[in-house]
């Protein structure tokens, strides 16, 4: 069966140093709660956007 994901929250955040280590934490100690972590740099400078996925199997 493949694997879907489901976007469970979206939020815009100011650029950190330690934003991409947050992330890389996050997704490192809650996959086995089927929780992914998303970073991608939004349209606004210095912004980057953080989405939460569900993974259903």
């Amino acid at each position: 069966m493949e694997q879907t994901n489901r976007v469970v929250a979206v939020k815009e955040v100011e650029g950190t140093a330690e934003l991409y280590v947050l992330i890389d934490f996050l997704n490192r100690n809650l996959k086995d709660k089927d929780v992914i972590f998303g970073l991608s740099k939004s349209n606004q400078p210095g912004k980057y956007t953080v989405t939460i996925y569900r993974t259903d199997v």
